[in-house]
């Protein structure tokens, strides 16, 4: 006879848009089952470099977003709706509020949804062009408390803005700042260039690792804050600094990782090519009364080069790079200046395996690694890494 299978575990979805949204790909897995998944996936991946230590989840695995982005139009009525776009196309679904995304963020879209018929606003249609408002974009600061709303429109005008304003800090006096952001271009991209504070200073603080950080509508910041703090204290631990060394922080963004290290380190460098997010690091730096970082907009690999044939000597090189992981001209420049240790922050296991073999291929070893889940209930291989890899005696 036959023996049957088990059949696989579900607990039913506690959001009624999930089949149709496709964002939290992983609602019918008990959290447990889900870490152990990503870890075991993960495992797999670094076998032949390191032994993997257990994977760091959440407490509380729900409303972890501090960044909601909301899409508006019409239904066939002409009607706003607001939410989703369904996970490959350009069709809305609407959503009230999201078991990942910060709650009160939900709730004040929900509320600007119902205050743009009073106001004769009507969501931006794609296929004519015709309509006002097509994105809102909130951030909220975990610890501060603190609520930006952008509201991109796709023209400058907004009629009756200050009573729009009036009337949605009414319903939501916790709202901190309101900027208009204008998209009048026909692009994916949610954020226009041009920019207008309505309420507010146009930023919101937040504090991560003891460390103020000022967050405006373009800024890079973790989404998850409970899990970046754990990923950081992880990525500090096995850079084991004693307050001598010096340390580049490459990719460093709007200077996070670098300004939590600089307490313990000698010296900081980021460097980093985006433009605003330098100009962010420096505000951040300041804000802190951070002495001992520089940053620098420039190539991460080029930096490099232009220190190691300056004979400087780097001792730490923390990297956290984007998706696609690094490139070989950025792991030759930090090969060529030869740092004893480099802690790698990744985002995509997949390709960190990658740059891996090419450091080890360089004289470079693992030492430790651990993933950290910065997105419960999303997909498999949305997990994080650290790892602590050294330069071979």
């Amino acid at each position: 006879m036959q023996k049957q299978e088990k059949p696989v575990k579900r607990v039913q979805a506690p959001c009624p848009v999930a089949e149709k949204c496709g964002g939290c790909k992983w609602i019918h897995k008990p959290y447990k089952e889900q870490l152990a998944l990503k870890e075991k996936w993960v495992r797999e991946l670094m076998e032949p470099y390191c032994k993997l230590e257990p994977i760091i989840g959440m407490e509380e695995p729900k409303h972890y977003r501090n960044k909601v982005h909301a899409v508006f139009g019409e239904d066939r009525k002409h009607n706003a709706i607001s939410g989703i776009y369904q996970e490959g196309t350009h069709t809305i679904v609407s959503v009230d509020s999201c078991l990942i995304e910060d709650q009160k963020a939900d709730a004040i879209i929900v509320s600007i949804r119902g205050l743009l018929k009073s106001f004769k606003i009507r969501p931006y249609n794609e296929d004519t062009g015709y309509g006002l408002l097509r994105h809102v974009l909130i951030r909220t600061g975990h610890v501060t408390g603190q609520i930006m709303v952008v509201l991109v429109l796709g023209s400058p005008v907004m009629p009756s803005k200050n009573n729009f304003v009036k009337a949605l800090l009414k319903l939501h006096p916790e709202i901190t700042t309101i900027v208009v952001n204008v998209n009048n271009r026909s692009t994916s991209m949610i954020l226009g260039e041009k920019e207008q504070v309505i309420y507010g200073k146009g930023y919101i603080e937040d504090v991560l690792c003891g460390n103020t950080f000022r967050i405006s509508p373009k800024s890079f910041y973790q989404v998850n804050p409970v899990q970046t703090e754990k990923l950081y204290g992880k990525a500090l631990e096995f850079a084991a600094l004693t307050g001598k060394e010096t340390v580049v922080d490459a990719y460093c963004g709007t200077g996070t990782i670098g300004l939590i290290a600089s307490d313990k380190a000698g010296k900081v460098i980021g460097v980093e090519l985006n433009q605003d997010a330098v100009k962010d690091a420096r505000i951040n730096a300041k804000y802190n009364g951070v002495k001992n970082i520089q940053f620098y907009q420039n190539d991460a690999g080029k930096f490099l080069v232009e220190m190691a044939s300056a004979g400087a000597k780097v001792d730490v090189v923390l990297m956290d790079p984007p998706r696609a992981g690094s490139d070989e001209a950025f792991l030759s420049s930090v090969v060529q200046i030869g740092p004893p240790k480099i802690v790698y922050i990744s985002c995509n296991p997949q390709t960190l395996v990658r740059d891996l073999e090419y450091l080890k291929k360089k004289g470079y070893q693992v030492k430790k690694a651990v993933p950290v889940d910065m997105f419960p209930y999303t997909d498999l291989k949305h997990v994080e890494m650290v790892c602590l890899i050294e330069k071979k005696r």
